[in-house]
């Protein structure tokens, strides 16, 4: 089942509330926990269109992928596999759809993002090129990333799941599936 690009944009907007600039359902602190001092220290990342591939050749966490910019994948996959939840480390990539990925940059570059960088991607068999990055992306309908991000409980350093205390999607496993299934990028 394909999906365009406009509608995915669209559920994701009506998701996040429409682009609402009221943030009512921003929980009342974003505070996000202290890193510990390895995790502080590793290096920034600058993220360029080669870094985001097919998600499928990522590693899975229950509904979305993980990936490491900088060789730290073991320590992001401790992060997403604890259910108490903790600090991503920098260069962290978290993806749950083909077109929008997170990348968890130095401490201090977005302390209101809990220093997540959001990106808007454009996919094809040839590859991926970043059609926005930075601390707030808007969508094709003027939805804000981080909006709905910022409802995750501040434990879960700004990632969205089921029980993270973000808005539900409205896609059923099954169409979030074939979405994911259906990155159009080689799996090298």
């Amino acid at each position: 089942m394909a999906v365009s690009t406009g509608v995915l944009a669209a559920l994701l907007f009506v998701a996040c509330g429409g682009g609402s600039s009221d943030p009512v359902s921003a929980p009342a602190s974003t505070t996000v926990p202290t890193t510990t001092t390895a995790v502080a220290q590793l290096p920034d990342v600058a993220p360029t269109d080669g870094d985001f591939v097919n998600i499928n050749t990522m590693a899975r966490v229950g509904d979305h992928f993980v990936g490491s910019l900088n060789g730290h994948l073991a320590a992001a996959l401790a992060v997403a596999r604890r259910p108490t939840g903790h600090v991503y480390p920098v260069g962290t990539v978290i993806q749950l759809l083909p077109t929008e990925a997170m990348v968890k940059r130095h401490a201090g570059y977005s302390p209101s993002t809990g220093d997540w960088e959001f990106f808007q991607l454009s996919i094809s068999s040839q590859g991926t090129v970043i059609r926005s990055s930075g601390a707030k992306v808007r969508n094709f309908f003027g939805g804000d990333c981080s909006s709905c991000h910022a409802a995750a409980a501040s434990r879960f350093d700004f990632v969205c799941e089921k029980s993270h205390g973000c808005a539900p999607l409205p896609l059923t496993d099954a169409l979030l599936a074939s979405i994911q299934k259906s990155d159009p990028r080689p799996k090298q």
